[in-house]
């Protein structure tokens, strides 16, 4: 019976604390519901199985389904899909699960977690403005819910915008001693390194290479060697959000697409062109409207409220390699 009992008060003690998981993502979507109705942003549901138009950099992480004979994929994204409904709805956004075959089960990697995306037509520094009032309106709510018990509400409302901002090539000059050097990618390790070097506050690092990013984020007029693109970087949580202003026009937009590593990956993998054929077809008759975007992984938000390091511990269900539900 004592057994019993132990085991019994060990499940209502994980109970409780998913219960208050659960109020804390609650919240946070209900911030970034406020900010997007506030904003006049339409609500756009997009597809979860996609061609390769639904994935991110990393083809390779991309989970594969069988769609009746055909080829398909897990969306890891509804970006492309928002920017089509730019030239009639000017501000759209999206919340969905993202599907990423991550082989790794450890503190950092989640296979699948609800991602929020935005696009609306407007430029970088408007879209950086944008991305602190949302992630401000998601913590307003976390200080106001009074039945949120589990978080440090005093250390939340130290966090206040405009967050701190810096460019990749300063943020490689503040990591010479990891010997790092111009084109290294960041790794968690150097976000967490960042961020408490700049006062454990959300730190946007700007202009990454162009090697590196998304093909279709912008390049930079000024330099050609890097884009307008922009990763959030919260305390605990890493990087948390991505962004950039985007390519618009058709023929910029295939010669990226043409040379970037994704395209490579797609071609590996047996595809081509085709694949985003639909896509560069709206380019084509209707891509003369500037706009920009970004993802906020829910997750890594969720992980910044807690405070904790384990992304596992900052959803109700984490799914990894290792589990399945």
């Amino acid at each position: 019976m004592l057994n019993k009992f132990k085991e019994t008060g060990e499940r209502y003690k994980l109970l409780k604390e998913l219960t208050e998981v659960a109020k804390v993502e609650s919240a946070l979507l209900k911030g970034a519901r406020k900010f997007f109705e506030k904003n006049k942003y339409t609500e756009v549901v997009v597809p979860h199985l996609t061609r390769a138009t639904g994935s991110c950099e990393n083809m390779n992480t991309l989970f594969e389904v069988d769609y009746f004979g055909k080829r398909a994929f897990l969306s890891q994204t509804g970006q492309l899909y928002l920017e089509s409904l730019i030239p009639e709805l000017k501000k759209v956004w999206c919340i969905g699960p993202s599907f990423r075959a991550e082989p790794k089960a450890d503190s950092r990697h989640l296979t699948e977690f609800p991602l929020i995306e935005l696009e609306f037509n407007g430029n970088f520094n408007e879209l950086l403005d944008g991305i602190e009032k949302l992630i401000m309106s998601m913590i307003k709510e976390i200080l106001h819910d009074n039945g949120i018990k589990i978080v440090d509400k005093k250390r939340l409302s130290k966090i206040n915008a405009p967050f701190k901002r810096i460019t990749y090539s300063e943020a490689i000059g503040e990591l010479k001693e990891f010997g790092m050097k111009w084109g290294d990618d960041l790794k968690n390790i150097h976000e967490k390194y960042l961020v408490k070097k700049f006062g454990n506050q959300p730190l946007f690092i700007t202009h990454f290479p162009i090697e590196m990013k998304f093909f279709n984020m912008k390049r930079n007029e000024s330099n050609p060697n890097i884009v307008n693109s922009a990763d959030l970087i919260l305390p605990m949580g890493g990087e948390a959000v991505g962004a950039a202003e985007r390519e618009f026009k058709y023929e910029d937009v295939m010669k990226r697409l043409k040379k970037s590593q994704m395209f490579r990956q797609l071609l590996k993998l047996g595809g081509g062109i085709e694949d985003f054929k639909w896509y560069l077809n709206f380019l084509k008759e209707m891509g003369n409207v500037p706009h920009a975007g970004c993802g906020i992984g829910l997750n890594r938000v969720t992980q910044f409220i807690l405070g904790v390091d384990d992304i596992r511990a900052s959803t109700v269900y984490p799914l990894n390699s290792e589990t399945l539900m």
